[in-house]
């Protein structure tokens, strides 16, 4: 039975270092792709992230370039709404789907409103102020030292120019609700029970719409579940990762 790779694709305003958790836990036992976004981390500027497909083309070339020809793809929260699209644009290569604190709806008319004035707000003031702000909505406010930290540091560390670019972009992507009912292969949905950026309901509307997929509800959790409960996160996804093995 061979190890199908796993590609992570991380959240908004974050870095691959989101999924160090999970990136220790499955190397050892498969290839694991964590990258960085475009105008994230150790990537290049976003200036060119005109439109929100950009994120999935990247993936896309870079899965070519590194000869991985089928994958499961897990994103969390603007990772999660990535990898609906990178099903939407090479479904031939994905044989599952993880989509952690995210959901599938086009940005309402008071959203996009409310992204473009994050974007001018970032670019005009930086990010520390925003990441003080939502730092205990990102991570409970009963997360760890260590995870609190973690997640601060990688918001204050994204240029703001790129995060609001992404903002931009993200304000005018697609709807994918109707993608997700013809979704043809296996699906987990992970959402925090505090998740107040993406709540329970949100997850469960999407477990409703795929046609093969399960539901974990993370207790004492916010939108970062996989740090935040790392542990518990990593045996769900080995689960779903080892159903998916031995399908392939």
């Amino acid at each position: 039975m061979t190890a199908i790779p796993l590609v992570l694709v991380h959240g908004h305003p974050f870095d691959h270092t989101m999924w160090r958790p999970q990136i220790e836990a499955f190397s050892a036992s498969r290839r694991v792709v964590a990258p960085d976004l475009r105008g994230y981390g150790t990537s290049g500027p976003a200036s060119e992230v005109n439109r929100f497909e950009r994120f999935a083309q990247d993936i896309e070339a870079l899965l070519v370039e590194l000869d991985v020809r089928a994958c499961v793809v897990a994103g969390l929260s603007m990772g999660g709404q990535i990898a609906m699209d990178c099903y939407r644009r090479f479904p031939e290569r994905i044989r599952g789907l993880v989509l952690a604190d995210t959901f599938p709806a086009a940005e309402t008319p008071e959203g996009v409103k409310v992204r473009h004035a994050m974007a001018d707000r970032l670019e005009r003031e930086g990010m520390r102020g925003y990441a003080d702000e939502v730092l205990e909505k990102m991570v409970a406010p009963y997360a760890s030292p260590e995870v609190k930290s973690h997640v601060h540091g990688m918001m204050t560390a994204t240029r703001p120019a790129s995060a609001a670019a992404a903002l931009r972009a993200r304000a005018a992507r697609p709807d994918y609700r109707d993608l997700l009912t013809r979704v043809t292969v296996p699906a987990l949905v992970l959402v925090g029970a505090d998740d107040t950026y993406t709540p329970v309901a949100d997850a469960e509307a999407m477990h409703a719409a795929l046609p093969e997929s399960e539901l974990h509800v993370f207790e004492r959790a916010a939108h970062l579940p996989n740090l935040e409960r790392a542990g518990e996160f990593n045996a769900v996804l080995g689960e779903f990762l080892a159903k998916a093995d031995a399908r392939s």
